[in-house]
């Protein structure tokens, strides 16, 4: 069984970078299970229906983002484990600036669904890129993360 689970989960990966990279958002809503917890730098503690409402957000502020995937690993083990790397390039919103950001993701699994999803991005050189020259001065400080987790926390609020 432990090579099907391994498979199941791996698929599971790629199934939501696949619908991702289309825009697919109700297939991406299929990975997730009701108990998913996500973070990332940005968006630290989200959980359930708030994960798709923050893709269903992001995603339409960014009609030219493009998603490419690489490296998925996952566990043989039933409550198992997994990884991927993801590539976003877009056009930041809030200043026109290109933005293209390397992400590292990792996933716990439960009845073969996400159950925990944290991405990890190098947080000063996103906001370099996303909003210039404050983010090259302030990008490494707690202050400006901070401002820019008010900001989408705003922005993803309902």
């Amino acid at each position: 069984m432990g090579e099907d689970v391994r498979v199941t989960h791996r698929a599971t990966i790629e199934k939501f970078y696949t619908a991702f990279a289309a825009r697919d958002l109700d297939t991406m809503a299929t990975c997730y299970h009701p108990e998913i917890h996500f973070s990332d730098p940005v968006f630290p503690d989200l959980h359930g229906g708030q994960v798709m409402h923050m893709w269903r957000t992001l995603s339409g502020r960014s009609a030219d983002m493009a998603i490419v995937y690489r490296d998925v690993v996952a566990t043989e083990s039933a409550e198992g484990t997994g990884s991927a790397h993801w590539t976003a390039r877009y056009v930041f919103s809030g200043t026109g600036r290109p933005v293209v950001n390397e992400i590292d993701a990792s996933f716990r699994f439960r009845d073969g669904l996400f159950v925990r999803h944290v991405d990890s991005f190098d947080f000063w050189r996103w906001s370099r890129q996303a909003l210039g020259t404050p983010g090259l001065l302030l990008g490494w400080s707690p202050y400006l993360r901070s401002k820019v987790r008010a900001q989408s926390a705003k922005l993803i609020a309902h």
